[in-house]
């Protein structure tokens, strides 16, 4: 009976790694191709579990990338990180507020939403060459 949970878990693991992989665009595509590629892709993805919400939700997105444009998309990423830059400032005062009640829980917490909100920029940052 474990040899057979042990089986379905991996089995389950390899599936999602396998959706996480396809939902990427295609190798050597930036700007708006990579972005209508990454939605093709996880369209795919969709369709072939059944998932007519998500379908629907994604047939929209492809058809807004009809009116993507290289500029647009810069400026809708130079956004994204400066909103994330704003986030890490607003956190960092929030840890910084915790130190000084010594709060050790709280202080906790706030550096797990700090270290959530950089990783955040840092993907934010990553993205803007894509």
């Amino acid at each position: 009976m474990k040899l057979l949970s042990t089986l379905a878990l991996l089995s389950a693991v390899g599936l999602a790694a396998s959706a996480a992989q396809a939902a990427q665009p295609d190798a050597g595509l930036t700007g708006c191709a990579a972005k209508r590629s990454a939605i093709e892709n996880q369209l795919k993805i969709a369709r072939d579990h059944g998932n007519s919400g998500q379908v629907a939700g994604l047939e929209e997105a492809l058809r807004g990338v009809d009116n993507c444009t290289e500029a647009g998309l810069r400026k809708e990423r130079e956004q994204k990180v400066l909103d994330a830059r704003h986030e890490v400032a607003q956190r960092e005062k929030d840890l910084k507020k915790a130190e000084k009640k010594g709060d050790a829980e709280k202080i906790n917490k706030r550096k797990d939403k700090l270290a959530e909100s950089r990783k955040e920029l840092q993907e934010a940052v990553d993205d803007l060459d894509r």
